[in-house]
């Protein structure tokens, strides 16, 4: 080697290390305290802060309601009178501590009175609440305690107890028992359940439980439930991570395309002196709802189902396999006789509303109220029950109808919450009544804002709750026409705002088609100033059954957006569409290709915002997401790696092929399979949302994360799209917990700083901080 190559050898080398030395000392070094103050903005505790706030509203005597709000001092409880517009508090707090304090034997504190479920009597003389698995009554003038004694009936989760309380179902054997609660004597009600095909099983394949899933009648005479038929379905399978054998969790779960899924026979059980089962006389039914991928709801109860009130009748709604069919029928309780009453069929999928069910049988009148999206928009209709014709229409307008919450028959009134019939932010939640035939109708929450609300039993009264995003909880009492009787309490931040509580931006943008409003927030470090550059985060969930911010109501804490916006990011969340509460064309946005996520309307969001704010550096761009959010932060950096560089993906959905069948068949569609688009070469019409057939055109940087016995996404979704990745020859990084299922328990703030550590390397080119933990 001659002399002058060696010189510019040793030249290029020095050069090099210099380079690298000047960079390493260049690259920033966050502290543990700089990641300490940044989780402070996401810590619980600040919603301590927020002080008068009204909770745990109890109606009494018409006109009288007490509620609990936690001041500055402690939690007080008040007593209102609507007639006279006062207020006062409720009872001598200093007393009742006292009390509670000798018959529980430890200290309560007047400020900090553990009692819930309190309840005024109707003559004002006392209130009732539990406390430390207990019920007690407290009178509120003679000052004693009196414990209630006998009442109180126990029973497992697992199983339904009957309006009555005296009665709770279980399955045991794949068949239903009813136990008598007061002398606990067992009765087997089914006989010929068997496994694979037992009666009132609850299992969804993404989710399972021991409890039966049924609808008691009225009376508490008869049962409405199923016989499930698994039988030939295929299995999921997880194993343990253990030293020696592992453990195999294996189960029932129906995957998009197979022959067979999940199908009920619907059955009315009779109890009486000797228990009859009446198969109703129909078909089976597929196992979908009208409102979710389930047909169980909460505390196992038997959705699309309504029984009259004789217990002779039970309504109930079938849906097709790919939810496109709504089908009404009413079965007769005695003969199993089944009617058609009424049946919808659209391109798409069939909701009958936002989360809750607004179709109902009006067995009194022979009429029933049907809830449809034919014009778009997601409205209430009045149909004859005898010749099943439409009456009349009963909500109209360019706005939906979320959820009817009251119907009241003898004044023909009904009640329901709704969106986007107000000016402004249009999942902001607005409550009204109209008529029967359509008229009258009163926004009984004029308020700007997101509302809550608790009627009384009439619902001549109620307490109003509103806020925004950045306006805080203002409650009031109001009557039957909306109109305000008095101020309740209004919600103080000050203490919060003294913990540099920053408020979120609340934005509205237009979409991809550059027509249509799509709305979001975003959250800037305290410490923004425009003349510097901070790389974007933009978290993702893109439903189709929810999206990423959803409730514009006020928050103390919005997930970790402004403690990891306090690391120098800017923060965006968008409700794409291709999400609900909107129009029906809004949510069908991305029918058959889920694998669009919204990202497009996410991405056009981005661009326009940081127009406007001019720190936001669309060069640098990061995005999560967990779950379906998961499956579409890994979307982003295979479809779009010249925007998003930077992803980190939990758990998610990549294939729905791998995923439980009613999500991808309502969602995506029935699976098909060759000749799509005249080809006859093996690809199916599910192509388009597999995250691994794109793997190979990742660019930037991928953290992906799963749960080694997640039972609601299987991790198997995250192995397709890293064999993918391998074959491909791309580095990414990956975190496998475990024995960890879908939220990944324990180990969630293990995991958000993980991602705080990859986006401060991998954006910010800095260096984490080294030791922190997320308490």
């Amino acid at each position: 080697m001659n002399s002058t190559l060696t010189k510019f050898l040793v030249c290029s080398i020095f050069t090099a290390l210099l380079f690298n030395c000047s960079k390493t000392e260049e690259q920033k070094q966050f502290t543990i305290a700089e990641y300490e103050a940044a989780a402070k903005h996401m810590d619980r505790s600040l919603y301590r802060l927020v002080h008068n706030q009204v909770s745990n509203v109890s109606f009494a005597n018409g006109n009288k309601l007490i509620y609990s709000t936690n001041t500055e001092d402690g939690k007080r409880f008040v007593l209102t009178d609507a007639t006279s517009k006062t207020k006062a508090t409720a009872f001598d707090h200093e007393n009742l501590a006292s009390l509670l304090s000798k018959e529980l034997d430890k200290e309560v504190k007047a400020t900090a009175l553990p009692i819930y479920n309190v309840t005024i009597s109707e003559d004002l003389e006392n209130i009732n609440f539990s406390t430390s698995n207990k019920k007690f009554s407290y009178n509120i003038d003679e000052k004693y305690l009196t414990e209630k004694q006998g009442n109180t009936k126990k029973y497992s989760r697992n199983e339904h107890v009957s309006p009555n309380g005296k009665l709770a179902a279980y399955i045991d054997n794949y068949n239903l028992w009813i136990r008598d609660l007061e002398t606990n004597k067992k009765t087997q009600v089914t006989f010929d359940g068997e496994k694979d095909y037992g009666y009132a099983t609850n299992n969804a394949g993404w989710i399972k439980s021991d409890g039966a899933v049924l609808k008691w009648s009225p009376n508490s005479d008869k049962i409405a439930t199923f016989q499930q038929d698994a039988r030939g379905v295929g299995m999921m399978y997880l194993t343990s991570t253990n030293v020696g054998h592992p453990r195999l969790e294996a189960w029932k779960h129906p995957l998009p395309g197979d022959e067979k899924i999940f199908t009920i026979e619907r059955v009315i059980i009779h109890l009486n002196n000797k228990p009859k089962t009446v198969r109703l006389k129909m078909g089976k039914d597929f196992q979908r709802g009208t409102t979710t991928d389930h047909i169980a709801g909460r505390n196992n109860e038997l959705l699309d189902a309504q029984w009259n009130k004789e217990g002779t009748k039970f309504a109930f709604v079938s849906s097709s396999r790919d939810h496109k069919i709504a089908h009404l029928q009413i079965a007769d309780a005695n003969t199993g006789k089944v009617t058609s009453i009424h049946k919808e069929e659209v391109d798409t999928y069939y909701e009958s509303g936002v989360n809750a069910e607004n179709w109902k049988v009006l067995f009194d009148s022979n009429e029933f109220i049907w809830y449809s999206e034919k014009t778009n928009w997601g409205h209430i209709y009045l149909y004859d029950l005898k010749t099943k014709k439409l009456k009349n229409q009963i909500t109209t307008g360019n706005w939906l109808v979320k959820q009817v919450k009251n119907i009241d028959e003898k004044n023909r009134v009904i009640y329901f919450s709704a969106g986007g019939k107000e000016e402004g932010n249009p999942y902001h939640n607005y409550y009204y009544k109209i008529n029967f035939d359509g008229s009258n109708m009163v926004n009984l929450t004029p308020s700007k804002g997101t509302h809550n609300v608790s009627f009384n039993n009439d619902y001549s009264l109620f307490v109003d709750t509103y806020s925004t995003t950045t306006s805080a909880p203002i409650s009031v009492l109001r009557d039957n026409s909306g109109e305000k009787i008095m101020d309740l309490e209004t919600a103080d931040i000050s203490k919060l705002k003294e913990r540099n509580w920053q408020a979120p931006v609340e934005f509205s943008v237009k979409a991809r088609d550059e027509n249509t409003d799509i709305y979001g927030i975003m959250c800037l470090p305290s410490h923004y100033d425009e003349s510097k550059k901070y790389p974007v985060l933009n978290y993702i969930y893109p439903g189709p059954q929810s999206g990423s911010v959803g409730n514009y109501g006020f928050r103390p804490v919005w997930r970790d957006f402004q403690a990891v916006a306090e690391l120098g990011f800017v923060v965006v969340a968008v409700d794409a569409m291709g999400t609900p509460m909107r129009s029906k064309s809004f949510h069908d946005a991305y029918y058959g290709n889920m694998g669009d996520n919204g990202l497009p309307d996410n991405i056009t969001a981005i661009k326009q915002l940081a127009k406007k704010y001019k720190g936001m550096d669309t060069e640098r761009v990061g995005i999560w997401g967990h779950s379906g959010g998961g499956f579409a932060s890994t979307r982003a950096v295979f479809a779009y790696p010249e925007f998003y560089d930077v992803a980190v993906s939990g758990a998610g959905n990549h294939d729905n092929r791998n995923y439980e069948a009613d999500w991808g068949e309502k969602w995506q569609g029935l699976l098909q399979k060759g000749n799509i688009e005249g080809k006859a070469d093996g690809t199916t019409n599910y192509d388009n949302q597999a995250n691994q057939l794109i793997a190979k055109d990742l660019k930037g940087k991928l953290l992906i994360t799963h749960g080694s016995m997640d039972n609601n996404v299987p991790p198997s979704n995250t192995m397709l799209v890293v064999e993918a990745l391998i074959n491909a020859n791309k580095d990414f990084d990956m975190i496998l917990y475990p024995n960890k299922r879908h939220g990944y328990g324990n180990m969630t703030n293990y995991m958000t700083r993980k991602r705080w550590d990859y986006f401060v390397t991998h954006l910010l080119d800095a260096k984490p901080a080294k030791g922190f933990k997320i308490k």
